[in-house]
């Protein structure tokens, strides 16, 4: 059975986002789709001592355009982000261990593609930090056409895909009997019960980007995400 997710790239997403990334064979990006401003696609939280703070990639007004149509003209959020979590992150466990890695992200390059950063990030992060096996794609290399659910569905079928597992926020809008039809499995993905770990920060936040996460836990990150569900200890 193929597992596929198809998913929006974001920037430095929470560790739901890597869960699910983790429960796939194959993880889509689905960066042809219309670019929505201010949303997960160019922001994030961190977890500071004055609690939850947002690191927002400016991206212009322009809102008719994909997200993999987004250029980034202006780069001086990179050296502002770093060093937000430089200061923030500096006494964590973890940060001597991953800074080299986030340096290098944020200060190795200047980044004009808001999808190419976000889709090189998740796929590191997922391959080199959380050692997953997870294939990635991108949407455009499939061909599909159609609008909103019936465009996803001649993706997954272009993908092969047996089974499905989506993010319980697509309720509103995914018919599941027209995935029956297909004859393509659907799972909904569950967010809870994820275990607290030493935030540095009360009170706890689960919602803050994976960086919290790693810095914090180090190589017992992944067990903090989807590693708990077996009843072991990390």
């Amino acid at each position: 059975m193929k597992n596929v997710v198809v998913l929006q790239s974001n920037y430095i997403p929470w560790k739901g986002y890597f869960d699910l990334i983790h429960d796939a064979d194959l993880f889509i990006f689905y960066d042809d789709v219309q670019y929505t401003k201010n949303d997960w696609r160019n922001r994030n939280k961190i977890q500071t001592p004055q609690g939850p703070r947002w690191l927002t990639i400016p991206t212009g007004i322009n809102t008719d355009r994909r997200i993999c149509d987004v250029e980034l003209a202006d780069h001086r959020w990179q050296s502002s982000h770093w060093e937000s979590i430089r200061q923030t992150y500096r006494n964590s466990p973890y940060f001597k261990l991953y800074r080299p890695f986030f340096e290098d992200i944020y200060r190795g390059r200047e980044w004009t593609s808001l999808s190419e950063l976000n889709q090189q990030l998740i796929q590191r992060i997922s391959q080199e930090l959380l050692g997953m096996q997870t294939r990635f794609d991108d949407s455009r290399n499939y061909a599909s056409g159609g609008a909103k659910q019936e465009r996803l569905l001649n993706l997954l079928t272009a993908a092969g895909t047996e089974h499905y597992i989506s993010g319980p926020a697509a309720r509103a809008y995914i018919d599941e009997e027209a995935f029956a039809k297909a004859n393509i499995r659907l799972t909904w993905k569950d967010y809870s019960n994820y275990p607290v770990y030493p935030q540095g920060s009360a009170p706890f936040e689960h919602g803050v980007s994976i960086i919290d996460l790693l810095f914090n836990t180090g190589p017992q990150a992944a067990w903090h995400i989807w590693g708990w569900r077996d009843g072991g200890q990390p």
